[in-house]
């Protein structure tokens, strides 16, 4: 949980600090630095609103608890995570590009016009944005727990190294690229995401929603059992311990939704998840190819023959 923690807060907070750096600084580059103090009160506002969300989610999810539902509650906040994980590490990816000319302008009209209620408001929706994902995420991980992941290491060092990569990054002595760090950080929050799907899918035939054609494909308790209990139940029905321990397992069900006895429909989500992302991100990167071409011809038309237009 840690693990998945610190990724998924320093992904977020990193984003967050980003926008608004670039904001700040626009705003000091322009000599409009007095316009600075209202971007962070919009941020800070955000994080207090944040703070509320959480507060109001634990309260729903405690109130499911009490009448005996919060295992729906879980499957649907691992599902709904599992799109929005996803969701986030592609708008990145795409939109990373034309970040910093977005705020710009809408920067400009802000300053334009002295609308200084939409530069709060702007700021405020910017880091409430990943606020919001966050408590999200913490819930997903941590079954409903979700003030034990706001307190753990995890959240506290994935922050600060937020702060920190952010900090070098607009002080300049960052050598490493920003697309570098949210490619890696990207990579392991597919790897989450796809854990999450498999455990709702293995909570939804814990509680019967769905069946399985299959209930185990395969049975490596022997060599890495899922959680401590297994373990301990391997080694007294068969008197040999397995070759690694179930805090390991425990550890990558976690963080990958490992399992040592996988349904049928387990792995099939698995392996289809993965699949799906590949074709995604396959056909962006072919029609990224072909409006490159397309606009290359267009040059060498205009090129060859100066009065096309």
């Amino acid at each position: 949980m840690e693990v998945q923690a610190l990724l998924i807060t320093f992904r977020e907070v990193l984003e967050a600090l980003l926008i608004i750096g670039i904001i700040t600084t626009y705003l000091k580059r322009t000599g409009n630095p007095k316009y600075t103090k209202y971007v962070w009160l919009g941020a800070a506002l955000a994080i207090l609103a944040s703070i509320g969300v959480a507060i109001l989610f634990q309260v729903v999810f405690t109130g499911f608890a009490a009448m005996g539902s919060e295992i729906y509650l879980k499957i649907g906040i691992m599902i709904v995570s599992t799109v929005l994980l996803t969701q986030m590490v592609f708008w990145m990816a795409s939109h990373s590009k034309d970040l910093k000319g977005n705020m710009e302008g809408k920067m400009n009209k802000f300053i334009s016009t002295g609308n200084i209620v939409g530069m709060v408001i702007h700021s405020f929706l910017v880091v409430l944005r990943e606020g919001i994902e966050t408590v999200f995420f913490f819930a997903a991980i941590t079954g409903g727990n979700i003030g034990a992941a706001m307190q753990g290491w995890g959240a506290i060092t994935g922050t600060l190294i937020a702060f920190a990569v952010s900090y070098m990054f607009f002080k300049g002595t960052m050598k490493v690229k920003l697309k570098t760090f949210f490619q890696i950080t990207g990579a392991f929050i597919i790897l989450i995401s796809a854990g999450l799907l498999v455990q709702a899918i293995s909570m939804m035939q814990d509680v019967n929603i769905i069946g399985s054609v299959m209930y185990h494909v395969y049975d490596i308790t022997w060599l890495l059992p899922e959680h401590p209990i297994d373990y301990a139940h391997y080694l007294r029905d068969t008197g040999v311990a397995p070759l690694i321990s179930g805090d390991v397992g425990i550890f990558l069900k976690a963080l990958f939704g490992y399992s040592s006895m996988p349904s049928i429909e387990e792995v099939i989500a698995y392996i289809g998840y993965f699949a799906a992302i590949f074709l995604l991100t396959s056909s962006r990167s072919s029609k990224k190819e072909k409006a490159v071409e397309k606009k290359a011809a267009e040059n060498k038309k205009v090129v060859l023959n100066p009065q096309v237009k």
